[in-house]
Formats: C-alpha cells, sequence, structure tokens
C-alpha cells in the first residue's frame, strides 16, 4: 500500500507540532517513518516559522494540473511538477521542493539500501488566508462522490475491467494505516482518505494490464482514469489543507 505524499504528511504534522509547541525533528519522524534520511533543507520551515508563519499547506503539481500550485517562477513550478508535490509557506510565499533519491553500496538493492529526502526552496505569491478558509472536506467529499459515480459510469459503458483487481486492492489505504495528528478532525481525516483511495485505485487502473477491445476504447479509458486521479488529488490537496487550517485553528474549525 503507497503511502500519503510526504508533504501531506509534513504539512499536518508540522502544523501540529508548531500548534503544541514539539520540536520539527519530533514532527518529522512521526511524518516521516518510511524515510531513512532528510537532507538539512527541511530545516527552512524552523525560519518559516521564525518568520511568523504558523501553518504549511500542500500542493500536488503534476504536468497536467497546477491549479494547486501558487504562482512562482517557471524554475519552482517545474521543480514541483517533477516532484509533484511541495509544501507552501503561504503568509510568506514560498515553496519547499522534495527529490526523493536512494543510498547504499555499491549494487546494493532492496533492504541494502535506504531513502532519503532533500529539499529546495524556492519563492512563490503568497496564498489568501480566506482561499484556505473556504475550503471544507465534506464539500470535497460531495465533488469527488460526484466525479466518482459520473466516472464509473463512463467506464462501465465501455465495458472490459478498468483495474487490475489486485493491485487496486493492493493500492487502497487501509483505515487507521497513517499515523496523523490526534488534532486533525474526524472529517478532515475521512476526506483525506477517501481522496486517498481514488487516487491510489485511479493509479492501479492507469498501471495495470489493459483490455481494451480497441486502440480508442483503451486510450478513452486511460483519459478517463487520468482525469479521475486528478480530481481526486485536487480533493486530497483541499482536504489536507482544510486539515491543516483545522489543526492550526482547532476551537474555530469546523
Amino acid at each position: 500500500m503507497p503511502e500519503l505524499p510526504a508533504s501531506v504528511r509534513i504539512a499536518l504534522w508540522v502544523t501540529s507540532a508548531w500548534t503544541t509547541g514539539e520540536s520539527l525533528e519530533s514532527a518529522i519522524e512521526s511524518a516521516l517513518p518510511d524515510i531513512d534520511a532528510v537532507g538539512s533543507g527541511i530545516h527552512t520551515l524552523d525560519l518559516w516559522h521564525d518568520l511568523g508563519e504558523r501553518t504549511v499547506l500542500v500542493a500536488l503539481p503534476t504536468s497536467g494540473d497546477t491549479t494547486s500550485l501558487p504562482r512562482c517562477q517557471a524554475e519552482a513550478r517545474e521543480a514541483a511538477v517533477e516532484a509533484e508535490e511541495c509544501l507552501i509557506a503561504p503568509g510568506l510565499g514560498a515553496l519547499l521542493v522534495p527529490t526523493l533519491s536512494t543510498f547504499g553500496a555499491p549494487g546494493a538493492t532492496g533492504p541494502d539500501t535506504g531513502t532519503r529526502l532533500d529539499w529546495t526552496a524556492y519563492d512563490c505569491d503568497p496564498v489568501p488566508t480566506h482561499r484556505v478558509e473556504a475550503l471544507d472536506p465534506r464539500e470535497s467529499i460531495r465533488m469527488l462522490t460526484t466525479t466518482v459515480l459520473e466516472m464509473t459510469d463512463q467506464l462501465d459503458a465501455l465495458g472490459g475491467q478498468p483495474f487490475d483487481a489486485v493491485s487496486a486492492r493492493e493500492a487502497m489505504p487501509r483505515p487507521g494505516a497513517w499515523a496523523l495528528p490526534d488534532e486533525l478532525p474526524g472529517q478532515a481525516l475521512r476526506a483525506i482518505t477517501f481522496a486517498a483511495a481514488i487516487s491510489t485505485a485511479a493509479a492501479a487502473g492507469l498501471d495495470g494490464p489493459q483490455d481494451g477491445p480497441d486502440g480508442w476504447t483503451q486510450q478513452r479509458r486511460l483519459d478517463l482514469l487520468r482525469d479521475l486521479r486528478r480530481v481526486a488529488e485536487r480533493a486530497l490537496v483541499d482536504a489536507a489543507n482544510a486539515g491543516v487550517a483545522a489543526v492550526a485553528h482547532p476551537r474555530t474549525s469546523r
């Protein structure tokens, strides 16, 4: 089962740490149990906090959809799109983009290798506060549910099997599998879980065997699955950022 994007987990855990007074090191340890080493660039988050930032947002841009990314220079946009995720300092107007790599002895594979995340900082436009405050996990679930129903009908009409059953089951997140901050409200957690489940199921369909009877049907199915994953990723961003706002302001969050 894949993990939530590292930036989603870090945004929630670091915001929680800033709210409760925990250290950055503790937050990163909680957020990234599957990462063996984290580069020193992550300490840019300490600088953000020293400069007055109280929340960390997330974006999950792709080459076909950069709507979750604040306006920024081409170099920053290209780096974020390549990583397909980044952290955002909404008040300061800054990004942190991760780069994943492996390390180990020459020729080492499997358990003999480790994973490392390095981080590069870029400038971007600030994110207006009202845009984050307007996010509602319930709306994210409603809109994604509507899309799932519509696209399921279209996939059924095409015929065949859009998902490899085994791959789809393995891709689906299991309840309670992700350790997220206790301050995260249940509605935000449900929205994050639902969006991640749809995204990973769509990815399983894209990566799995294709049984379309002809080229047009197969291409149409892939287009639908890409659209479904894109909508799910947007919902995941909105749910995660709504969760960040709720963690940062527990008394006033919905």
